[in-house]
């Protein structure tokens, strides 16, 4: 009758992971590498792990944040503060509440 929240949860978790899969894909684009050479920058052992992210399946470990925002070319806290926008939605709002608009999360 009111559906299955948790499947609800999960829906919404890998829709973020796919938004967020396309916005390092767009990232490593921009800066015209591939998949095999961002694979080479963040110590990625297979290039595969690269086509895993950025199709959502999978998520970039938080002790290799550094890494991954060095290999983007990006500050550590601009890379933190938009991968938690979809790994994490309800901490990124509760750090961030003016960064844009609010994350579905935020509300619970």
């Amino acid at each position: 009758m009111y559906g299955n929240p948790q499947r609800r949860e999960m829906t919404d978790v890998k829709a973020l992971r796919c938004e967020g899969g396309r916005w390092l894909k767009d990232r490593r684009e921009r800066l015209g590498l591939s998949q095999r050479q961002l694979a080479l920058r963040v110590g990625a052992e297979y290039y595969t792990f690269i086509s895993q992210l950025e199709t959502g399946r999978g998520r970039i470990p938080p002790d290799r944040y550094k890494d991954w925002a060095e290999a983007l070319e990006m500050g550590s806290p601009d890379f933190v503060r938009q991968i938690l926008r979809y790994y994490d939605p309800i901490t990124h709002d509760l750090l961030f509440p003016h960064d844009g608009e609010p994350n579905q999360g935020a509300a619970r």
